[in-house]
């Protein structure tokens, strides 16, 4: 077995075709398949099911692509140490839920090692491919949430493909609206407010389960609710429909707009972001980078205007403190609507 048998495989899973990927490697169809041949043949399993109507892989060729890309993975970071070359592609994927903080970290990233070559991925998707990318290493890194409703299910998961959760920060939920919104003005909202306004998430595809949304579960029944792919989209309705969505409160008006606020959200449990990785994988140059744009991003001794990043209820002083006292914020405003 080389590296080269275990590059071609993964071409090939990626593009499809053992045609498109003879192209992408710039070798003939007979050599390849003979490559992909005996590299099955040695390592007694066929990783890829053969018909008349194409390949497609196995269940035990998915779980062996997993590990080449390991391999593949921590050859790379041992030519990077070792080598002392600039020169070549620079190449890092990261995969998240929709946070502008991911983003801007990722800005930082290319701004530093985007040279005249590299090839850089950011996937906003869903939370369960979020885990996917990173237990089969097409991502280095992934960025999700756990809360005291989802964390059980989500830990389990991550525990049967061999991955671990890094916590960034802990957020107060805040509801992502927009500045014309009736309830813009008010210090904070809660979910019977809310309950006449359209209820706006992401879509989780097949895995569409409660403990996988990127929203956090309420226990509040919501008459509204309308499903979507991207932040775009989202963030149109929640203007032309005077909806709302449910987040951390970290927002970047360069990304999001100033037409979108985050107002404080009573009554649910703190979000603990982070980021996963593989415990056999070690973190790349690029992606240590990465995690310190992040950790740039989401720390709470920024300059500036923190408020339009981290939320009114996620404030801290310099000894780690909570600036508002969120429980009588709440307290109070409850006892003024009844």
């Amino acid at each position: 077995m080389t590296l080269q048998q275990l590059r071609y495989v993964i071409t090939v899973a990626e593009t499809g075709t053992i045609t498109e990927a003879a192209q992408e490697l710039y070798i003939s169809q007979p050599s390849l398949t003979n490559a992909i041949h005996e590299l099955e043949k040695e390592m007694n399993i066929q990783i890829f099911n053969r018909s008349n109507k194409g390949i497609s892989i196995s269940k035990e060729g998915e779980d062996f692509l997993g590990y080449a890309r390991q391999v593949l993975e921590q050859a790379a970071i041992l030519e990077e140490k070792y080598k002392s070359s600039e020169g070549g592609k620079k190449q890092f994927c990261v995969s998240t839920q929709h946070y502008s903080f991911a983003v801007n970290a990722f800005v930082d990233l290319i701004k530093k090692y985007g040279q005249d070559e590299y090839d850089f991925s950011l996937r906003e998707t869903q939370t369960y491919e979020i885990i996917e990318d990173v237990a089969k290493m097409k991502s280095e890194i992934g960025i999700l949430f756990l809360n005291s409703f989802n964390e059980a299910v989500i830990n389990k998961i991550l525990k049967s493909h061999d991955l671990e959760f890094h916590e960034l920060f802990i957020a107060k939920p805040h509801v992502f609206i927009s500045s014309n919104h009736p309830l813009a003005e008010q210090s904070v909202i809660t979910n019977e407010e809310l309950e006449p306004y359209p209820y706006l998430s992401f879509e989780q595809g097949e895995h569409n389960s409660f403990y996988f949304s990127e929203e956090i579960f309420s226990s509040s029944e919501r008459k509204k609710n309308i499903r979507v792919r991207d932040r775009a989209t989202l963030f149109n309705l929640l203007i032309g429909l005077n909806g709302y969505t449910v987040c951390s409160g970290i927002i970047d008006r360069k990304l999001n707009g100033k037409d979108i606020i985050a107002v404080p959200l009573a009554e649910e449990n703190d979000m603990r972001i982070g980021y996963i990785t593989h415990r056999k994988g070690l973190i790349s140059r690029l992606g240590n980078t990465y995690l310190e744009a992040l950790k740039k991003y989401t720390k709470s001794d920024l300059p500036g205007k923190k408020l339009e990043r981290r939320g009114r209820f996620n404030e801290l002083g310099k000894n780690g403190e909570m600036l508002c006292d969120v429980e009588n914020v709440v307290k109070e405003h409850i006892r003024k609507l009844h």
